[in-house]
């Protein structure tokens, strides 16, 4: 079992190179893993169960006892990023496949490799927990009707079918790991070592498998697109940041609000792109779970050196 924790812990520690790895491997193999398309709703939901065994009350109290740097996070999440998605595919010539998928990206919640990013930026982590619970919670409503709202004009939006698919695969699989840690701790504290390999085993056959089956589109596009995720990706940290020196949050508060807006659950934007768009809008979500690793990695190394008033 040390060994498995080791494993564990390693795989965790070099998420970004993974992701990477299996993105390369799913343009190089795309007919080895295309056939994953079908189980990417089935992963996000065994990833998600594995965040609701890590999930404590007290993480739901931060609520209570800062309801205002909690709701300076959720709001900055659930606005900035969709309104950054919808000024770059005004900006920026693309498909509407592609901007729907971004919006999308824009439209989702917090993801959790925020809370290990804010820890290494020596942010705020309990606040970054926090607003990653609530707008996880928050999901099945503001999601779809933010991709109503956003993405119609490009694709059609099925918003309540939407909330239905993130209702199984977000809300059930954590309250299933909730009930797990009141039900059987024991398992659950024993297990808890290995879910980093479970987590990004699950995310990197998802990116895999949207890769695999987008081949095309993403040698014919792909720059374009990753530029544009890149361009998402980072407004999202500084406008984030700036947003929490508005609202007057301490150094570490605004170091958790940019990391925390920056990344987004990816992983849940290829699942929905996949199933209710086309394998070429869950290209920006695939795209995206490569690059915010890897520059959560970087702004969190440069916000660890920020001190004082910042």
């Amino acid at each position: 079992m040390k060994a498995l924790a080791t494993l564990s812990r390693f795989v965790g520690n070099t998420f970004a190179l993974w992701v990477l790895l299996f993105a390369v491997l799913g343009f190089m193999l795309p007919e080895t893993f295309r056939q994953l398309t079908p189980w990417i709703v089935t992963l996000l939901g065994i990833i998600m169960f594995g965040m609701g065994l890590t999930i404590s009350a007290r993480d739901f109290g931060e609520v209570l006892r800062r309801p205002l740097d909690v709701g300076v996070g959720v709001a900055s999440q659930f606005i900035i990023m969709p309104l950054l998605a919808v000024a770059l595919t005004r900006i920026i010539p693309m498909s509407p496949e592609v901007a729907a998928g971004v919006i999308l990206v824009g439209c989702c919640p917090g993801g959790t490799s925020s809370n290990v990013m804010t820890y290494l930026a020596k942010g705020d982590t309990a606040l970054s927990v926090a607003c990653t619970s609530v707008t996880t919670l928050l999901a099945p409503v503001v999601t779809p009707f933010l991709v109503l709202m956003l993405a119609r004009e490009y694709l059609p939006v099925d918003a309540w079918a939407m909330f239905q698919s993130i209702v199984k695969v977000v809300l059930v699989p954590l309250a299933l790991g909730l009930a797990a840690q009141r039900l059987v701790p024991g398992i659950v504290r024993a297990a808890i070592p290995a879910l980093p390999l479970v987590s990004v085993t699950g995310i990197v056959l998802i990116v895999a498998a949207v890769v695999g089956a987008s081949k095309g589109a993403i040698a014919q596009s792909g720059l374009m697109i990753f530029a544009v995720v890149v361009l998402h990706n980072m407004l999202g940290y500084l406008i984030g940041y700036l947003a929490a020196r508005a609202a007057g949050l301490e150094l570490a508060g605004r170091k958790a609000i940019a990391i925390e807006v920056g990344m987004q659950n990816s992983g849940l934007a290829a699942a929905l792109a996949t199933t209710y768009f086309s394998p070429l809008a869950a290209v920006p979500a695939a795209i995206f779970s490569v690059w915010h690793n890897i520059s959560g990695a970087i702004v969190a190394s440069i916000l660890s050196r920020m001190t004082g008033r910042g």
